[in-house]
């Protein structure tokens, strides 16, 4: 056995859902499924009616795959919730109003939250946290404040 304490899947999946666009990429692809679980035409009648009716299968499964992608690609999520911004307006008219606005309304939000996730930015501290530092802090015995040393006088130009 190694010294070292074993971490459990939780932590592992902790990191990896911290270091993407998770939520987005959820959201979107929930999205897609959506719209797609809302088709109410087979696969035999949209092949006869033609390319509107293919669209309507089209547009939700590329929500279903940019939402996968944001997951397991996420260095080219402003390209991929851009283009799935568009595709969700798109499925207003071509399935069924967006999935009757549901997944319409979950890939919009889903493109916008990839769209503004910045994966340099340090961990949120939570609210408990915070307020143990703060009164961690206030316990601690004061420092005497030194007296601001005054700077000397600048040479102005004459």
């Amino acid at each position: 056995m190694s010294g070292r304490p074993r971490q459990g899947t939780g932590s592992a999946f902790r990191r990896w859902r911290a270091a993407r666009p998770f939520w987005g990429g959820l959201l979107l692809a929930l999205g897609g499924a959506e719209i797609l679980l809302t088709q109410k035409a087979s696969l035999k009648v949209v092949l006869h009616i033609g390319m509107q009716g293919l669209a309507g299968y089209l547009l939700p499964v590329l929500l279903v795959v940019l939402g996968l992608l944001i997951l397991f690609n996420p260095a080219q999520r402003l390209f991929y919730s851009i283009t799935a911004v568009l595709l969700s307006l798109g499925t207003w008219v071509t399935s069924n109003m967006g999935g009757f606005f549901i997944g319409l309304l979950l890939g919009v939000v889903g493109s916008c939250l990839t769209f503004g996730w910045l994966p340099d930015q340090e961990p949120r501290v939570s609210r408990r946290k915070r307020r143990k530092a703060a009164r961690e802090a206030g316990a601690a015995p004061s420092q005497p404040q030194s007296q601001p040393q005054s700077l000397p006088p600048t040479a102005e130009p004459a």
